[in-house]
């Protein structure tokens, strides 16, 4: 393992229960005939992440059952009601003290998101006080990279259904910008509508 693979840590954020889709937990979503977290782990996994760990909330026993996901380190967030900022607290607590300098984050309802955008993402790490997010035809999307210098404050900022969204707005200057437009589409999977999306 490459001292970059071993820094940068894969975060998906599956903890969602899908309460515009009647009450589905995203992450148990069929796509490709497996659920929709096993695809955005093996997403990451493809980009070069080794180290994955993933945010579960709704439902999480019974993803830890039907969902196959060797090798992850499956992190509970029992205040997955409050909001994506909850999930994005707990992921990044879990990383700490595990070696990680950088959090790469990939939303489980994004399936669109190819392993080639979050391959350009992840290149672009220099260190720990890296911000590094993908753009889509110049507007800011996921996935998002994460230094470990950013960690704390962005811990602190992330409530509701933010994440890190406010930290990000604050220090724009300081982000590298990745266009993935060319290689990955930005939707969400949030109303029955979306789910057209998946295969």
């Amino acid at each position: 393992m490459t001292r970059t693979e071993d820094e940068i840590a894969g975060l998906v954020l599956a903890a969602g229960g899908g309460r515009r889709l009647g009450g589905q937990p995203k992450a148990l979503l069929a796509h490709r005939g497996r659920p929709l977290v096993e695809h955005a782990v093996g997403t990451l996994r493809a980009a070069g992440c080794e180290r994955v760990h993933v945010v579960l909330g709704a439902r999480s026993a019974e993803v830890r059952r039907r969902a196959e996901l060797p090798g992850c380190a499956l992190v509970d967030n029992p205040y997955w009601e409050q909001g994506m900022g909850s999930s994005l607290r707990a992921g990044l607590d879990s990383l700490a003290g595990t070696g990680a300098r950088a959090a790469l984050v990939l939303l489980v309802d994004q399936p669109g998101v190819s392993a080639e955008a979050v391959a350009r993402v992840r290149a672009a790490y220099r260190d720990e006080g890296a911000l590094v997010s993908a753009t889509y035809d110049g507007v800011r999307g996921h996935p998002v990279l994460l230094g470990a210098a950013h960690w704390d404050s962005v811990a602190a900022s992330a409530t509701g259904d933010r994440g890190a969204r406010a930290y990000l707005r604050a220090h724009e200057g300081a982000i590298t910008l990745v266009e993935c437009g060319d290689v990955a589409r930005a939707y969400d999977i949030d109303t029955e509508a979306d789910l057209g999306h998946l295969e």
